[in-house]
């Protein structure tokens, strides 16, 4: 078993962290817009008095008008932080804040902490009793037991809306879809298995009751609390425990470990030893989850076992148990059903629709995650990584099922597939472009030319877009490298996509015709030379392949300079006739979708390319399904102040008008005048500004620097830049772009080839 690469902070650099700038995690931002008096007249006083009667006479409503349905108080009193112990309330709160984040990072909640300071589980009770209106959902977290049973018991009777202590559930739901797996992969029946459970608190109660729930027999578990085995006539065992208590002779972990399939220790460093291990039976699971140091190494498991399943909590360690996995897409899918509870088909849902995750291929955003390393289903990998981006759609959809099924959803997904990707779009809004792109290409498939196909980014991207069905790959490259790199990344060398090089010698010859009639009057060009640049270069092979109709499009780069793959294309290929050639990059930050040109092509464009930029982005643009608006970047505003630099844009818009074009634009402007609505009460005369979609910059420095600078130091999504212009659908790839990126390219050039007319 491999270790993964951990990193480790020292407290000062934690601290830091934490009061870096403004202090603490998180903070509240208006989702409406707070601009002018109008607005806070209808956010407050008097327009908030219609939702207030509006949710007097239906309660319900609070749904439709408040941030209720999409709100978790993440809540704890500071009695069990962590592995640190009871620090009181106010030391709770960096965790809470934590865990707040958490829920916004990965499944687009919004949650507030709420520390209360109190030790009696009624008092804590009835606070919570008495704020609930306020919430969707309730988040437990880091309450000691017993007091978080009985807290989380009275809240479920009083309270409708979800209740979770996921201390308990969570780490229980991700421990289930471990076992689903390491029991497929070992051959052993669920109802057959003998399991030890050593710890009895929340986590430990809870793990036991799912497996129960999942098929595990409650006479196959043994669990064990510092006292020793929990067997029927022990002393003094609470209610919760009592429910756990099996016959049995066994009285310490020692004896019950003799022969057991399955170790889950939620305990403390070093409870099991090597010893116990070699008495376990054939393939033995063990899951030693105690925090920070687990109850034995898997170094140590491995030096007496070499038939072992091993997790543990720890994420420098394949297999990691990690709530993470849990409690955010839990809370979604609940949430998005109204669900009334969190109930125990929920969960069991939850645990299958995460085994199930594992046994998938993984994408590329998880290998880079998991430091380069593609991992495969099988003893090291049972559980999928917490940046798996597929989480987002698959649980929550599996929990809302559930709700829906078992009664406790107030609403009804009507369509779970359309929820899916609603969900997908909700971290990630390229995906609704993409999404509209790939499902138009699957019905229509292109061949497409991935031509740098001896390159691992754009090999996984040919895979990728052959397993999607977003059409017929071919690469270009030489067939013992690239089936090299094929089985490197995990594939059978005899993968089935098409490899062509230049020892096609039939095509070979027809390109070297196609490129000597096209250059034959430039520079001196013969026919030899011709032939060279056909057989020793990838791009222009690609290239002369989608002139010559054997392919319908291509993506390449990725290995080289932009430029440099450019001036090789544009050797074959001429611009789009009435067309100017230039970069757009389409740019998606906080659900607002903007595209920027020029990105990659004119360095210093005209004033007569400028508006041939602006008339071809709005025809693009369009193609993507906005409505384009226009303005034209500078760093003035309407004439203010008047340079030399300025007069070219402003002669841009001038020759704009004169062409009558059937689009809104409007500059020159500085960047925010023309995004941000709070300019509009300055130029009321522009319907362009605060209101733009399409940046024409004015230089090709300045786009490049611009979208790599958002790209870089936010959370923006970028495509492109794609290559507007072309005569032919072909994208450029820039240096080092990622699989996903390539894909995208593959897919608009792929789309491109069917919506655009190229003959004109």
């Amino acid at each position: 078993m491999k270790k993964t690469k951990i990193d480790h902070y020292t407290d000062k650099e934690a601290l830091e962290f934490h009061s870096h700038k403004k202090p603490g995690k998180i903070e509240i931002s208006s989702s409406k817009n707070m601009t002018t008096k109008r607005d806070l007249a209808l956010a407050y006083s008097p327009g908030v008095a219609a939702p207030v009667r509006a949710i007097s006479n239906n309660p319900e409503s609070v749904f439709d008008y408040t941030s209720k349905g999409n709100l978790v108080a993440v809540i704890s009193n500071g009695s069990a932080i962590l592995g640190m112990g009871n620090l009181g309330a106010l030391a709770s709160k960096p965790v809470m804040e934590g865990k707040a984040v958490l829920f916004k990072r990965f499944a687009d909640i919004d949650s507030i902490d709420l520390e209360i300071d109190s030790s009696d589980p009624i008092e804590i009770i009835n606070s919570i009793k008495n704020f609930a209106p306020s919430f969707g959902g309730i988040n437990l977290e880091d309450i000691a037991a017993p007091d978080c049973f009985i807290i989380e018991e009275k809240l479920r009777e009083i309270l409708d809306i979800p209740v979770f202590h996921d201390d308990q559930h969570g780490t229980a739901i991700i421990t289930t879809a471990a076992l689903i797996n390491a029991l497929d992969i070992t051959k052993k029946s669920i109802d057959k298995i003998k399991v030890v459970i050593n710890g009895a608190g929340a986590s430990a109660m809870a793990c036991a009751n799912l497996f129960k729930k999942s098929g595990v027999p409650q006479k196959n578990i043994t669990m064990i609390d510092r006292k020793g085995v929990i067997f029927r006539g022990r002393d003094n065992l609470n209610q919760w425990k009592s429910s756990h208590a099996i016959e049995t002779k066994d009285r310490t972990l020692n004896d019950a470990i003799n022969k057991a399939d399955v170790f889950l220790g939620l305990s403390a460093k070093g409870a099991l030893t090597k010893e116990m291990v070699k008495r376990m039976a054939n393939e033995p699971i063990i899951f030693a989850c105690a925090n920070p140091d687990p109850e034995i190494t898997p170094e140590e498991i491995e030096e007496v076992r070499d038939d072992a399943i091993i997790a543990t909590g720890r994420s420098d360690y394949p297999n990691q148990v990690n709530n993470l996995l849990g409690f955010p897409y839990i809370f979604r899918g609940a949430l998005d059903v109204r669900s009334k509870t969190i109930n125990e088909e929920m969960k069991v849902a939850a645990a299958h629709a995460i085994a199930n995750l594992a046994k998938e291929d993984v994408p590329d955003e998880v290998v880079a995650a998991m430091g380069g390393e593609r991992p495969h289903y099988g003893k090291e990998y049972i559980i999928p990584s917490t940046f798996d981006p597929r989480l987002i759609s698959v649980i929550p959809t599996a929990v809302a099922k559930a709700a829906v099924d078992t009664g406790v959803a107030r609403i009804k997904i009507e369509n779970f597939e359309i929820y899916k990707e609603q969900l997908k779009q909700r971290l990630d809004p390229t995906v609704t472009i993409m999404q509209g792109i790939n499902t138009y290409i699957k019905k229509k498939p292109k061949k497409v030319i991935f031509a740098d196909g001896e390159n691992e980014n754009m090999l996984k991207a040919a895979i990728e877009f052959k397993n999607s069905n977003l059409g017929i790959p071919i690469l270009i490259g030489k067939e013992d490298k690239v089936k090299e790199q094929i089985k490197k990344i995990g594939y059978n060398e005899n993968f089935d996509i098409e490899i062509v090089n230049s020892k096609d010698s039939s095509k070979r010859q027809k390109y070297t015709k196609y490129l000597f009639q096209k250059l034959q009057r430039k520079k001196g060009m013969l026919e030899w030379d011709c032939d060279r640049l056909v057989k020793n270069d990838r791009v222009i092979w690609a290239s002369c392949m989608v002139a010559c109709k054997d392919a319908d499009a291509m993506v390449t780069g990725n290995t080289r300079r932009y430029s440099s793959s450019l001036e090789k294309v544009i050797k074959v290929v001429d611009p789009r006739a009435g067309e100017i050639m230039f970069g757009l990059n389409l740019v998606v930050n906080r659900g607002k979708t903007i595209f920027i040109c020029d990105t990659s092509v004119i360095e210093y464009p005209d004033a007569n390319q400028l508006a041939d930029m602006a008339s071809s982005a709005a025809r693009v643009v369009r193609i993507f399904g906005f409505d384009p608006k226009v303005a034209f970047l500078s760093h003035s505003t309407f004439g203010q102040p008047i340079t030399d630099r300025t007069k070219r844009i402003s002669d841009a818009v001038k020759i704009l008008k004169s062409r009558n074009v059937d689009f809104k634009f409007d500059g020159e402007m500085q960047p925010d005048v023309a995004l941000e609505e709070m300019y509009k009460e300055l130029y009321p005369f522009s319907e362009i500004v605060g209101n733009s979609n399409v940046l024409i910059m004015p230089s090709q420095h300045s786009a490049a620097i611009s979208y790599k600078m958002i790209k870089s130091m936010s959370r923006a999504k970028v495509i492109g830049p794609l290559l507007i212009g072309l005569g032919l659908p072909i994208e450029i790839a820039p240096l080092r772009s990622s699989t996903s990126e390539i894909l995208n390219l593959a897919s608009i050039a792929a789309y491109s080839a069917d919506v655009i007319d190229y003959k004109k």
